[in-house]
């Protein structure tokens, strides 16, 4: 079923369960630029283990776009307030790229509310400044279009691109929809991000998702994420940046493998 629920602020989020009432809960974050449904690959498998809660970040898909900039902080207390308002404890939790991010912070500030974290393509900081500022005052001035075939580029590989493009024309329509508003605001939020040294402070089972070919955030991010955090493991997988999707099988293959520890 999917839902809308406010948050203490007023912003409407969009949200959906699916899988078997009384499963584990498992909370999925989205990337910078796409929504909920970027999980597809996943979701035949994962609910069959699991009851999945996923929803469109602030900004993003179906839910509100209030005024930006945002925050990392502010992105992680709407995760909470997520679960606050549908009554859920605790959770295991995955997310990619920006959906990592808002990850991170929650290993650190809301340890309480997970069981196991899994952070994929992501980074726990994305400096220089510059290029950000540069993304908003394109999408700002020109619209989504105007990145939309660079972003592709970069979240996958050219072979696979060639070879599959069924599977990169669901997530170029999610750019392509993205709010302009909401898009910038969260650039913002990844562009002031620096969230390394809180990461040795997360106490919760951490596993690192990476793609060998990411140049959104490259491998060694992911390297020092593993290397920041006690205990963290680590996979590899040959892809660019939406793993999830481009590695389908072996990236739920690891996240299974995990998350029924």
């Amino acid at each position: 079923m999917a839902e809308y629920l406010t948050l203490a602020d007023g912003c409407r989020l969009h949200w959906r369960l699916d899988g078997p009432e009384g499963a584990p809960v498992l909370l999925l974050s989205n990337s910078l630029g796409t929504n909920m449904d970027m999980w597809a690959p996943q979701m035949p498998a994962l609910i069959r283990h699991f009851r999945v809660l996923r929803y469109d970040s602030r900004g993003h898909g179906m839910s509100d776009v209030p005024a930006g900039p945002y925050s990392i902080d502010l992105l992680g207390r709407d995760a909470v307030g997520l679960l606050d308002v549908l009554g859920i404890d605790k959770v295991r939790f995955a997310g990619l790229s920006k959906g990592g991010m808002v990850g991170q912070w929650l290993g650190a500030n809301a340890p309480e509310r997970l069981s196991h974290l899994v952070l994929c393509n992501t980074a726990a900081e994305m400096a220089p400044a510059d290029p950000w500022n540069a993304r908003i005052a394109l999408v700002k001035a020109q619209g989504m279009a105007a990145i939309v075939n660079g972003v592709v580029e970069r979240w996958f590989t050219e072979p696979f691109r060639l070879a599959h493009p069924d599977a990169i024309a669901p997530i170029t329509a999610m750019l392509q929809a993205t709010p302009v508003e909401g898009y910038t605001a969260c650039c913002a939020a990844v562009r002031d991000m620096d969230q390394r040294a809180s990461l040795p402070h997360i106490p919760v089972p951490t596993l690192v998702i990476g793609g060998r070919q990411d140049p959104a955030t490259p491998i060694a991010k992911s390297h020092e994420l593993a290397r920041l955090i006690p205990g963290a493991r680590l996979v590899e997988l040959d892809a660019a940046h939406l793993s999830n999707v481009e590695q389908a099988e072996a990236f739920t293959a690891a996240l299974l493998s995990f998350l029924k520890d």
